[in-house]
């Protein structure tokens, strides 16, 4: 992998993490059309740019997640920050969870990425299509609830799964209690922090255990800082977007792009 490659995938992941249309899904497009084999040179680039996005993620919202730690400490759902806490541990624990009892799983599912990725992206236009069809959208982030939690957390459990959206499936879990989109969007970041650094860090262990590791750092770096540039103004832009537009935009992009994977993984 050279230095413009690691660039443009940079983009890539920082683009796709947060928008809801499966950053895996374009990754494994952007490898394929820019010929990159699989390798453990390429898994440990997909690990490092993760790592970019999960800094993007807590550096837009760091303030907010000093005031979440702080608040922790009070007593059990005493303030509406302490509520939030607790609603983002509860909704981390299903997926937690998931990601250790279905590792072999998922790792299994690998083999056939593009397939498995044609399968996830149509699950996510479905799940973002009906969001939009059969939410209320008339509660914002205060009146949330445990329950409301506990739902989108195990809805995050499908982004496990290769070709999953992490966001369009936490996302469209919100709105389907009722959440607006802008206070469901802000509730699967926040949520997504613990189980991104969880999941980041323990792949990290298999990247630190590399041999060759010191000769392609350059690109690792390169596609570090691009997906963590990338990612913060993604995060930014739509929370903005929400407020006023639909997800049917990202529903109709990942049919398609669906129907293009299954017709890679058949070519």
């Amino acid at each position: 992998m050279n230095i413009f490659q690691s660039f443009l995938l940079g983009i890539i992941q920082g683009l796709t993490e947060f928008i809801p249309v499966s950053s895996t899904a374009h990754l494994l497009i952007g490898q394929k059309l820019l010929g990159i084999p699989s390798s453990d040179a390429m898994f440990s680039f997909l690990v490092i740019v993760q790592m970019g996005t999960i800094l993007s993620l807590v550096v837009y919202f760091w303030k907010e997640l000093v005031k979440l730690v702080k608040a922790f400490f009070a007593r059990p759902f005493s303030t509406p920050e302490n509520k939030l806490a607790w609603y983002i541990i509860i909704a981390t624990i299903p997926a937690l969870l998931a990601g250790y009892l279905l590792k072999s799983v998922v790792e299994t599912l690998f083999k056939t990425p593009m397939l498995e990725a044609s399968i996830r992206l149509l699950i996510t236009a479905a799940v973002l299509a009906l969001a939009e069809w059969l939410g209320r959208r008339n509660r914002s982030l205060e009146k949330m609830t445990w329950l409301d939690a506990l739902f989108i957390g195990v809805a995050q459990v499908l982004a496990i799964f290769p070709g999953a959206s992490r966001s369009g499936t936490t996302i469209s879990a919100g709105m389907a209690r009722g959440l607006d989109r802008a206070s469901a969007a802000r509730f699967a970041f926040l949520m997504s922090v613990p189980v991104m650094l969880a999941a980041g860090g323990y792949q990290m262990l298999d990247v630190i255990k590399m041999s060759n590791m010191s000769s392609f750092l350059l690109p690792l770096a390169v596609g570090f800082v691009v997906a963590a540039f990338i990612g913060w103004l993604a995060v930014r832009w739509l929370l903005t977007y929400l407020n006023k537009h639909s997800l049917f935009v990202f529903a109709a992009y990942c049919a398609a792009l669906g129907i293009l994977c299954a017709v890679l993984s058949m070519a």
